[in-house]
């Protein structure tokens, strides 16, 4: 971790045990892209406060002439003097710009850096490709914690690659495998194929691939990996932690090259800019599986800018879960009664005994969510749970697990299911996650009776899976609670359970 804040110019995470991280501006010049990102929220799980990108292709033809774009630098200007102003607009200047390969390969590299600081006040830090592939590689570990492999970055210009595992980011190399440089390559696919295979072959040495999980950082791949989706009709379009398998990978590239560019990129969103690139990205990826052998292909969306912030992080810090995190700045800013979460947490407990960790953080997690969309018209509040735990900016959460999620704060506000527009999506849980999904959801709901003041002091619950037995015993304030609405709540719970009841009073 760095002592003098650089690029930031100071420190980020001065108190580690604050859970609220200041309004922080981001700026990646890349070979293709230059994008703002403002940061804000939890801590160890930052949310995109603002977020906008401009396809200036600084890095085109550098290869070839040496130098940056010409059309490129003044479309990267134009739009690092509109980030100067948003940012002094928002009172978070001065903006931290970081720059990668054109600006730091180009020979007019350092006389462009001179010109944006002239022309906006920005400064901007050059990094080597070691140091692009640690900070992207940390990226990836601030969404995904326990994240173990090889990660990839690829820009316009320039690929790096770089293992991770137990937090750590360890052996890495910088490649030009970037798309703009193998449209210079003579020859054509073959050519190119043989030039892949060579630099491939020399990274393999260095990462040392062991039939692992790759994740996949850059625009290039984000866009084969919505085609993926596209041609296999995966029916939640969230990025991050996107999963595919070798041989899936390798039909998508080929169904990339057999199809009409145009017509994949109005199926997909995509810019014509971005979808040049796309095929030799995928001549890249599909040499890396073959190559490496990977067991899995995932999808990261957080790279260099959010391996920045992970950077200034305290140990303390980085070993947060970042859902939690995120749903605990969820539930203090925007449900009713901000702590309630952990509370419905401690009385639903007893239902979950049997719960494995990862399914025990999403209870947590749904917990400190029940109540965060109060505002939303009551006819919509369990559509409007489901498409903010699915769609949501969260780390450490894969679609399974949005899905498992989103149903459990479904059912909060819903009995039934049938009918749903969100019913593709379900398909991703089996049926007894489907039921478990429901049975918290139910319980969430019955929870929320008991919502002024601790419901641990109002009433208690008790299962007993063996017997399907569920037992609820009402302490005295806990009785005038106990009305027609709430004891509804609870045969449907016990219902769910497939259970029997009992109720007591203490």
């Amino acid at each position: 971790m760095t002592d003098d804040f650089e690029p930031f110019g100071r420190p980020l995470f001065e108190d580690p045990s604050a859970r609220a991280l200041s309004r922080v501006g981001v700026v990646d010049v890349g070979s293709n892209s230059v994008r703002m990102v403002v940061f804000d929220g939890a801590a160890r799980s930052p949310a995109y406060f603002y977020n906008e990108k401009v396809m200036a292709g600084l890095g085109k033809g550098l290869a070839q002439t040496g130098r940056l774009n010409p059309e490129g630098r003044v479309r990267a200007l134009t739009a690092l003097r509109r980030f100067a102003a948003l940012a002094e607009g928002m009172g978070i200047a001065p903006l931290t710009v970081v720059a990668t390969a054109a600006v730091r390969e180009a020979e007019d590299g350092p006389e462009f850096q001179a010109l944006v600081e002239r022309e906006t006040g920005l400064r901007l830090f050059v990094i080597d490709g070691q140091e692009e592939a640690r900070l992207t590689s940390q990226g990836v570990l601030l969404g995904w914690p326990d994240a173990s492999g090889i990660v990839c970055d690829i820009g316009g210009n320039s690929m790096e690659l770089a293992r991770i595992g137990k937090g750590k980011v360890g052996d890495r190399i910088s490649t030009p495998l970037g798309p703009f440089r193998l449209q210079q390559v003579e020859g054509g696919a073959e050519q190119r194929a043989k030039v892949i295979e060579r630099i491939l072959r020399k990274a393999r040495s260095v990462v040392k691939p062991e039939g692992e999980r790759l994740y996949l950082v850059g625009g290039s791949w984000r866009v084969i990996a919505r085609l993926d989706m596209e041609r296999r009709g995966y029916p939640l379009t969230v990025l991050h932690e996107y999963r595919m398998e070798p041989d899936s990978v390798l039909e998508t590239v080929d169904w990339i090259r057999r199809n009409d560019a145009a017509a994949l990129r109005s199926r997909t969103g995509t810019s014509a800019e971005r979808m040049e690139l796309v095929p030799l990205a995928g001549e890249v990826l599909s040499a890396m599986v073959r190559m490496f052998k990977l067991r899995e292909i995932d999808v990261s969306s957080y790279g260099i800018r959010e391996g920045l912030l992970y950077e200034q992080m305290p140990q303390r810090l980085r070993e947060r879960d970042p859902l939690i995190e995120a749903a605990r700045q969820m539930e203090a800013t925007q449900s009713r009664m901000p702590g309630f979460g952990k509370k419905l947490f401690t009385f639903l407990t007893p239902l979950f005994k049997e719960a494995d960790a990862e399914r025990t953080r999403l209870i947590k997690a749904a917990c400190l969510l029940h109540d965060t969309t109060w505002r939303s018209h009551p006819d919509y509040r369990a559509e409007v749970c489901f498409e903010n735990a699915t769609r949501a900016n969260l780390g450490g959460l894969d679609h399974p697990g949005r899905v498992f999620l989103g149903l459990s704060l479904l059912h909060r506000y819903k009995n039934s299911r049938a009918g749903s527009r969100f019913e593709p999506l379900f398909r991703l849980l089996n049926e007894e996650q489907l039921r478990q999904a429901e049975v918290l959801g139910k319980a969430m709901r019955f929870g929320a009776m008991f919502a002024l003041g601790d419901p641990n002091e109002a009433a208690a619950l008790k299962w007993q899976p063996k017997k399907k037995l569920l037992e609820l015993t009402l302490q005295p304030r806990g009785e005038a609670l106990f009305a027609e609405v709430a004891q509804a709540r609870f045969k449907s719970l016990a219902n769910a359970l497939g259970a029997t009841t009992t109720i007591k009073m203490a």
